[in-house]
């Protein structure tokens, strides 16, 4: 069976940009021009990834999202909300943002991708609080909640790898620039 992604954005250069950036094997893109096209299609294809755009014509990116939050069934998919003006997004919905991950426009393939895992993560955390029965939440002698601290316990965790990539991509270039220098001198 394959994943469903919807993207959802009036530009058609952007949506055949994203679906260009997606993998092509077992994956079904489906496009919508507008917000009101896009619920059209979340409510009869159930897709398992939307990626939307937050400025669009006949219902915007923030009444999609409404949508999305108020039905229990639609607000689990996955969510990459897209613009290029992140103070648009910002000043409907305030930072952190806990249900969708979000990309500024123009982006790279690695920035799409990173937010699709960063909104899969999202839902996944989530998803247990949303199916099981109301629990206390575990917390510390402080009172802070144990999933918030394992969460940027992660995040911390993802940074050190990205950074420790980083540092030693930087020394395999210093050691080629010292064998450069070295065999100008001669």
């Amino acid at each position: 069976m394959s994943q469903r992604i919807l993207v959802i954005d009036d530009s058609k250069i952007i949506r055949m940009r994203v679906k260009d950036m997606l993998p092509s094997d077992n994956v079904q893109i489906l496009e919508a021009r507008d917000g009101q096209e896009g619920l059209d299609l979340i409510h009869s294809k159930l897709p398992q990834l939307i990626i939307l755009d937050f400025l669009l014509p006949k219902k915007n990116g923030w009444e999609v999202y409404q949508e999305l939050q108020k039905n229990p069934k639609l607000k689990n998919i996955p969510l990459v909300l897209m613009s290029g003006r992140k103070e648009e997004v910002t000043e409907k919905i305030s930072e952190p943002f806990e249900h969708f991950a979000f990309v500024e426009k123009p982006f790279e393939r690695e920035q799409l991708v990173k937010a699709i895992k960063e909104a899969r993560t999202k839902v996944a955390r989530q998803q247990p609080a949303a199916t099981s029965e109301p629990q206390a939440t575990p917390t510390t002698e402080d009172g802070e909640e144990v999933e918030a601290l394992k969460a940027q316990v992660a995040k911390l965790t993802q940074k050190v790898e990205t950074q420790q990539g980083q540092i030693e991509k930087m020394q395999k270039q210093m050691n080629q620039l010292v064998s450069f220098i070295k065999n100008k001198m001669r």
